[in-house]
């Protein structure tokens, strides 16, 4: 089991200067402490005009400077939006070579299609195409990477014989992974050989579902890159204090205003009706009024299911029951809006690092280069 940090960047209103600033540089202290720790991936997100809910427009250089003030953790596009007129995948191949090289060969890189209308319109982006011009961003990266020489014509880009540099670092090239928010995108990742990036709670129960089925898939997958990347990671929160009544009171409430945030955004989809993307509405109301099962371990402390809020007892419980779905890595979002004081979430890391991931993770093993996909024979 890899456990990784997951940063939106969300930020409380009134928005000014000083705020961002403070949001930005404790995800950067965090960032600097979960190295120390043993954790094994940072994550940054790409959004755009969403407010308080995510103010990352710029991973890359949130990323970079993550990577310049850490020595083992790897650093993780969650992800690049792969969509033309917000990322050229010109620009997107040359960047990510330059962050793998700064960071000494650890990056991963995610990548998306964009999932409100908030921000698909803001760049005057036709969602019907976001699905094409994905597929045609995954196929081309690994080819700028391990080519000398690189031609396209296609629909999302076109370009002449060139040399894509500089080359990154890692061979054949860094990982890939795809977010999944709607169900059927797990699919999508396994039949091309990426990793899946989950970025959207499931409860455990339609997590090993899709879990099941891309394992399935992957075996006999075709990769579009020189490596399959094989793992599945799921996002979730973290709030750990020795008392679970405290982690309840201050850990939950954290969750929930995360949620409420993110919840806004599924109505966006109902702005530009396409049947490119599915809405999640109904989905998440549906999501969050189920209860946990009666002999769930939640339910006497009053904590959500499935999610990373509670004593070391409970949270060691928790991951087990995510590692028995088939679930690889848990990144977990720490914060939101800035609910929880910086030095109380540093604890928090801190106690989890102590008490909770000795019982998956030795110390040598924390302490040891993170595990990345080898090439595969006869790669693209």
């Amino acid at each position: 089991m890899k456990f990784g940090i997951f940063f939106e960047l969300s930020t409380p209103r009134p928005f000014n200067a000083a705020v961002e600033r403070a949001v930005y540089h404790n995800a950067l202290e965090q960032c600097r402490l979960a190295d120390e720790l043993g954790f094994d991936h940072v994550w940054a997100v790409e959004h755009h005009f969403l407010e308080e809910y995510s103010h990352c427009s710029a991973p890359e250089v949130f990323l970079a400077a993550v990577a310049a003030q850490t020595r083992r953790i790897r650093v993780g596009h969650g992800a690049v939006v792969c969509v033309p007129e917000m990322n050229h995948p010109i620009r997107v191949a040359e960047r990510a070579a330059a962050l793998d090289i700064i960071s000494g060969g650890r990056l991963e890189l995610g990548t998306a299609r964009s999932s409100t209308w908030t921000e698909l319109g803001g760049f005057e982006v036709n969602p019907d195409d976001t699905k094409k011009t994905w597929e045609e961003f995954v196929r081309v990266l690994p080819r700028m990477w391990m080519e000398e020489e690189f031609e396209w014509e296609g629909k999302a880009f076109s370009m002449p014989a060139r040399n894509v540099l500089p080359k990154p670092l890692q061979d054949p090239h860094p990982p890939l992974w795809v977010t999944v928010t709607s169900p059927g995108t797990e699919l999508d990742a396994a039949e091309r050989g990426l990793g899946c990036l989950g970025v959207s709670a499931a409860g455990y129960e339609e997590q090993e579902r899709r879990t099941r089925e891309y394992h399935k898939r992957v075996q006999a997958c075709d990769p579009v890159g020189g490596m399959i990347n094989d793992q599945v990671h799921t996002m979730n929160f973290l709030y750990c204090h020795e008392d679970y009544r405290q982690a309840r009171d201050l850990g939950v409430p954290m969750v929930t205003a995360f949620n409420v945030a993110n919840a806004h955004l599924y109505w966006t989809r109902e702005a530009y009706p396409t049947r490119a993307y599915q809405t999640l509405g109904n989905a998440g109301a549906a999501m969050k009024a189920k209860k946990p099962p009666a002999d769930d371990p939640s339910v006497a402390k009053g904590l959500p299911e499935g999610v990373g809020v509670g004593d070391p007892d409970h949270l060691i419980a928790t991951i087990k029951r995510w590692e028995s779905v088939g679930v690889t890595g848990i990144n977990f979002l720490l914060n939101a809006m800035e609910m929880i004081p910086q030095q109380q979430v540093l604890e928090s890391m801190r106690l989890f690092a102590t008490e909770v991931m000795p019982q998956f993770r030795s110390a040598e093993e924390r302490n040891s280069p993170v595990y990345t996909p080898a090439a595969v024979q006869g790669g693209n």
